[in-house]
């Protein structure tokens, strides 16, 4: 962090609504850590990277089809960015008013308009949930049946 996201007296009030959407929506790109801690939050551009492999992993599929090995290792890069990131949200949407405001706010009181909870909220919450369970489940699927595969192809050479 850099000493300007550390002086709360100066900057605008955080809202918890804001964040569990930019969560959701970039998370997998670090918005919501830009958003609470400012652009120089190392863990904000720490997200691009699994993402940015994750993103290649489908271009090599689509380039060179299901069988290349390497997009497996590259493909879960980026289902768990998506996964972290709804997470994430929910984490944030979640979380009560008072504690929103101490950490995010603490120049506000505790009831503050800024960590209170909507119905924008709650359908960040909603929509999380099902993208970053669908997200996992495809993340396991895939990468299990890549392993199994491989395991499969590797018996097969070894018994010739």
């Amino acid at each position: 962090m850099n000493a300007a996201s550390l002086d709360t007296s100066r900057r605008r009030p955080r809202h918890k609504t804001v964040a569990a959407w930019l969560a959701f929506v970039g998370g997998a790109f670090g918005w919501h850590r830009f958003y609470l801690h400012g652009l120089g939050d190392a863990w904000g551009w720490a997200h691009a990277v699994p993402t940015a492999l994750g993103l290649w992993g489908v271009d090599r599929v689509l380039t060179y089809g299901q069988d290349d090995k390497l997009s497996w290792v590259l493909l879960p890069f980026l289902g768990l960015s998506l996964v972290v990131a709804c997470l994430s949200a929910i984490l944030y949407a979640l979380q009560p008013p008072e504690r929103w405001n101490a950490r995010h706010n603490p120049q506000l009181p505790p009831e503050a308009p800024a960590g209170q909870t909507n119905w924008l909220t709650v359908l960040a919450i909603v929509l999380a949930l099902m993208v970053g369970a669908t997200a996992f489940m495809a993340g396991l699927a895939f990468s299990f049946q890549r392993y199994f595969e491989y395991q499969v192809e590797q018996g097969l050479l070894i018994s010739q």
